[in-house]
This record gives structure tokens, sequence and C-alpha cells, in this order.
């Protein structure tokens, strides 16, 4: 219900239905309220008019109005009493005079009193006068007719309370479920362009609403950043390319050069420089073209079932020799049974050659560094872990960028700032998750997390 709540249309709904229950709670309070001083106020004028009419009369001819008066009482909602003045019943149902009940003509509340035929605890009212002839006369009317009355109100108006309220909260699960349903099909679509897919675009139902109003803004958004992305690429990669030639003809030139010098040549010294410098000016630009060729998603034909466990295998005994040089610990460990992974095994290896060379590159003598695989709810997930001296907080959302380089890299003066971005391009056009942490003994953490198809 958490993820049903948090869309505004259902906040809004919830809040109306709220408010019409409080409103309808309080309208009910006034209306029982009112229709209930209304009904006391008419026993009250009842019990008085009986009063008026009745202390008129004195000696026999008051008994018989009395008993004449109760024959017209079909509900039996009166009775009567006459008493002496110090209480002793003379005639009448009434055996007592109720409880502190003041002879002075004012109706008051009762709730217990006597009758011949047996006491009553229930609501009323009585009231006393004194007759012409100084005896005592008490009326008491039960509020049992009146209290009926009141229910039959309460319970209309709490019938109408919830027939009011259960047909909104059934519209409100009606009208909450297709704008839900628009902002699960956006979420989807949003994460694909996150994850790269830099081609799509958020659907539009076709009604010209706020949510289709603000999918056509963020669309039109999408293709300007495409195009300018496009164009950006277009030139870098198009620089890239057009340089590689003049490149590879320059150090051509260089090597023929530095072949006709001696080794005692003071020139030679210049020239090894030089070539060193053009080979990692060419590498850099075969990585930069890499990248674009794997940010295509032009290889997904290729795809096929990856044996995870044998992949690892064979990256753990081509990396084994060189943890062995610097007598560092390298492990493997795959979970039994680990599912297959649908993608391009060789590029999968390159993937993962890159975070274990980075791993054993920062590791120090001695150090450890762990290959393995295990199941992470049902998804595939490979992790490298090295207790180096790790990845800043800071760096981890900046590693994956082109030429960035982090502070172990610049400490060191190593590398282009273009193997992770490799490794992030690769992840990408598979569609698994990078990810890159802290180590439990301080170093680096990096995993590639795949579902159970492959796919996320």
């Amino acid at each position: 219900m958490s993820d049903h709540w948090r869309s505004s249309s259902s906040r809004l709904l919830g809040l109306y239905c709220v408010l019409f229950v409080a409103w309808s709670s309080v309208l009910l309070g006034v209306m029982y309220w009112r229709v209930s001083d209304y009904l006391n106020d008419l026993a009250e004028s009842g019990l008085q008019q009986r009063a008026h009419l009745f202390e008129k009369f004195e000696g026999q001819a008051l008994d018989d109005a009395l008993r004449d008066s109760l024959r017209y009482d079909l509900h039996g909602a009166y009775a009567y009493g006459i008493f002496s003045r110090n209480g002793q019943p003379l005639s009448g149902p009434l055996l007592a005079i109720p409880d502190g009940l003041r002879i002075d003509g004012h109706a008051q509340a009762v709730e217990r009193w006597s009758l011949r035929s047996g006491p009553i605890k229930a609501p009323g009212r009585a009231l006393g006068v004194e007759t012409q002839d100084g005896r005592l006369l008490v009326f008491v009317r039960q509020s049992g007719k009146l209290t009926a009355v009141n229910s039959i109100i309460l319970d209309a108006l709490l019938w109408g309370v919830s027939l009011t309220v259960l047909p909104g909260l059934a519209g409100w699960h009606i009208l909450r479920r297709r704008p839900l349903r628009r902002i699960q099909e956006i979420e989807a679509a949003t994460n694909r362009i996150i994850a790269g897919d830099l081609g799509q675009r958020l659907p539009i139902s076709g009604r010209p609403d706020e949510i289709d109003r603000l999918s056509s803004i963020v669309n039109a958004m999408l293709e300007r950043i495409e195009q300018l992305m496009t164009e950006v690429k277009g030139v870098c990669d198009s620089i890239a390319h057009d340089l590689r030639t003049p490149l590879t003809r320059l150090r051509a030139h260089l090597y023929r050069t530095r072949v006709g010098l001696e080794e005692d040549d003071p020139r030679a010294a210049q020239l090894d420089k030089a070539l060193t410098e053009t080979d990692m000016l060419m590498a850099r630009f075969s990585a930069l073209l890499r990248v674009s060729e794997l940010e295509s998603h032009q290889r997904r034909s290729a795809f096929v079932q990856i044996d995870v466990t044998d992949l690892l295998q064979e990256l753990h005994q081509f990396y084994l020799p060189l943890a062995e040089e610097k007598q560092q610990q390298f492990t493997l460990r795959v979970v039994p049974g680990i599912s297959m992974i649908s993608g391009d095994r060789e590029l999968l290896f390159e993937a993962l050659a890159n975070l274990l060379s980075n791993a054993l590159h920062f590791a120090p003598e001695h150090g450890q560094v762990l290959l393995r695989a295990l199941d992470d709810d049902g998804a595939v997930r490979i992790d490298v872990i090295d207790n180096g001296p790790g990845i800043p907080p800071e760096e981890r959302s900046l590693i994956y960028q082109r030429f960035f380089r982090g502070s172990s890299d610049a400490a060191q003066g190593s590398g282009f700032g273009l193997g992770l971005s490799i490794v992030a391009a690769i992840a990408g056009l598979h569609g698994f998750r990078l990810r890159a942490g802290s180590a439990p003994g301080g170093g680096a953490w990096l995993s590639i997390r795949a579902a159970a198809d492959g796919l996320l």
C-alpha cells in the first residue's frame, strides 16, 4: 500500500475522503444534538401541558381525569402518581416520587422510578406540581420512544455516510490505477534511458492531460540531448579515427629513423621517448574508439549463454602468475550451481580483465585479491575485491567517466582514465549494473550484476 499512497492522486483522494468523513461526522453530531434537544423540549412541553391541565382538578375529579388520560396513552409512555405532602403514595401507577425530583413545575431528567408493576430503570423526564387540594401530583414520561427516533436518525445518517464513503473508496481504487500504470510505464522507459538507451522515449497515451504534456516536454528534451551527444560523440570519434592514421605514419617514420641510428647516438634516447609517447597516444585513441564502438550497442547479435564458472576460472588462471609476481593471494570463489548469463563472452572477459588488472595493480605486495560469483536475489553477481587504498566515496560516481583519473591513479601516474569507461560501456551493452564500494578490509569492491536471464 505504501507504493499506492505515493501517487498524488491517491493522496488527494484519500485526503478528500478524510475531510468528507470529518465534515459528515460534524454534520451528524450537530443534527443529532438538535434533534435530541428538540425531542427533549417536546417531552418537557408535554409534561408541562399535562401538569397545567390536571393541577386545576381536585379530589375525586382529579383521580377520575388521570385514570381516563391513561386510556389515550396508546404507547404507555406516561405514568402518574398522587402523593401526600410527606411522599406517601395515594393513587396512580407510581409508587414513589423519583429521587431528587423537585416539586416546582419544571421537568427534570430521571434514571429510575417505581411502578406498581415493578421498578423501571430507563432514562426519562419527570415533573411535579401541587394540586388545588394540597396533594402532590407527579408525571413521568419515558424517553424510550424519543430515543428510538434519535436512533433512527443516527442510523440514517450513518448509512448515508457509508453509502457515500464506500463508492468513494471504490472510485479512488479505480481512478488511481490508470495514472499509476502510466507512471510505471514512464519509470520503465526512464530506467532504459538511464541504462544508456538514449533512443528510448517516454510513452504518451494520446490524451492531452498533464502527464502527456510532461512526457512530451521530456521527449523533446531527450531528442535535443541525443542530438547534441551524437554530434559531440561524432566529432570525438572522427578526431580519434582521423588522427590514428597520421599517428601510425608518424610512428613508422620515427621507428625507421631510430633503426638507422647507432645505440650510442645521443638522438636514440630522444627517439625512444618519442616512440613511447606515440604508442601511449595511439593507445588512448584506440581506447576511445573502443568505448564508442561498445556504446553503439552493435554487438548484441553475438550474445550467447555463458558459463560463469568457466569464464572466471579462465580469468583466474590468466592473472594468477601476475599475482604471484607480487606475492599476492589471488582467490577464486564461485557458488555451486551458479546460473548461466547471456552476453558476449569476449567482451565480458575484457571487462572483468580490466577490473582484475586494477585490483592487482593497487593491491600491495602480499596483499589479497578476491574474484567471486554468487547469487544475489536471483541474479548473478560477480565481485572483484582487493585490500588496496580503495576508492573514495566522492569519486565513485566519477570513475566511469572518460579520462577521469582518481587520486590513486594520479599519485602513481598510471592509466589513461579509460579502463573503467570501457567496463561501464560493456556493462551498459549487456544491461548489467556496475557498482563500486568499499571492501570489508578497506579496499575497493566492484561488482557486475545481471538478472537471472542475463538482463535487468
